[in-house]
């Protein structure tokens, strides 16, 4: 079974060594294993189990919540309805993100139209009857 270095891993995730050692440290890398001298040996599946670590860090899922996923994940099967009501949480929280997302993307598409008729125009004045533009 191949496995990969700290570095190897940083790299293919774009992480830093840094924030392996971190995660490492805080728990949610208990599956990783060790040589003699300690120097930790990743497989694919430990990959696999960082990319759903930074995925639920990317949604703001803090690290103590994570290392709960993680330490359910090592109780098997036992865990598995809050493993899946732990997913719905975070799709609850990722679609309220789209949603103020998309909000902010409809006043940025807006201010690209305001300022590119503008300056079409050579002047603000064209938009003097519309709401107040800031």
């Amino acid at each position: 079974m191949k496995t990969y270095s700290i570095s190897d891993v940083a790299k293919e995730l774009n992480l830093t060594v840094y924030t392996l050692r971190y995660y490492d440290k805080e728990g949610l890398l208990p599956f990783v294993e060790r040589t003699d001298s300690g120097r930790r040996l990743f497989k694919e599946n430990d990959i696999e189990a960082l990319k759903v670590i930074e995925c639920l860090k990317s949604t703001g899922m803090p690290i103590k919540e994570i290392k709960s996923f993680i330490d359910w994940c090592g109780d098997g099967d036992a865990t598995l309805q809050q493993r899946y009501n732990m997913f719905i949480e975070r799709k609850a929280t990722v679609e309220a993100q789209l949603a103020e997302l998309n909000k902010t993307m409809e006043v940025i598409e807006h201010k690209c139209w305001y300022y590119k008729t503008a300056l079409e125009a050579g002047t603000e004045d064209i938009h003097k009857d519309d709401k107040i533009e800031v």
